[in-house]
């Protein structure tokens, strides 16, 4: 039996962005840190990763505990988006003070960066695309095969955190399994039905009386 959380789509994005909210009012008070603009950039962009965790939870909470949470999949994507694009806007006017040869070098220099960079690359048309119209222009078949990239943006910010931290400490490896789990959960189904078809379509057809 399915259980369905009836939280306002609204409260969902305000919840969401609380964080956010909370980050940059410890900028202002000077309690990040002594690398406060690194903080800041590390902080969004760890939330970004947690709701794209989030969206790839929803589909294996459904089928293992019938816990429906499906119609809060778009608003917690666009969150993801909203944290990747101020993790951006940070690295790009407060690190980097809009020196854009200096971020285009970084970019192609430093492999995180080249990664994130793709990540986020990859939210873009997934945020663009988040909504009703979208669906009915593109049809549900090559909208659903655009959002699979979801995936690819998961795999790519998790990299990405991995790389940014030198000392390799446990909370990076720990998102990057988590990732690595969510995947393999949700292919498994799919692999599964593959395996089946191909089994069956190999099965002799019964000889005829």
């Amino acid at each position: 039996m399915r259980a369905a959380l009836r939280v306002p789509k609204l409260a969902v994005y305000v919840a969401g962005l609380v964080p956010a909210a909370w980050t940059f009012y410890l900028g202002l008070q000077d309690q990040l840190g002594p690398e406060p603009i690194k903080t800041l950039e590390q902080e969004l962009g760890l939330w970004s990763l947690r709701f794209l965790l989030l969206c790839l939870l929803i589909s294996p909470l459904r089928r293992a505990w019938g816990v429906d949470l499906l119609r809060y999949r778009r608003a917690l994507g666009l969150l993801a988006f909203y944290y990747a694009a101020l993790h951006l806007s940070a690295y790009v006017a407060l690190d980097h003070g809009f020196d854009w040869p200096a971020i285009g070098r970084d970019i192609l220099k430093r492999p995180y960066a080249t990664i994130g960079m793709a990540a986020f690359v990859i939210l873009v048309p997934l945020a663009a695309t988040s909504n009703n119209a979208a669906i009915r222009r593109l049809g549900a078949t090559a909208w659903a095969r655009l959002h699979k990239l979801v995936y690819v943006a998961a795999i790519l910010a998790a990299a990405h955190f991995l790389l940014i931290v030198k000392s390799w400490p446990a909370e990076p490896l720990l998102y990057a399994a988590a990732t690595a789990a969510l995947l393999a959960v949700r292919a498994f189904p799919s692999v599964l039905r593959h395996a089946r078809r191909a089994a069956e379509s190999v099965i002799p057809g019964r000889p005829q009386a």
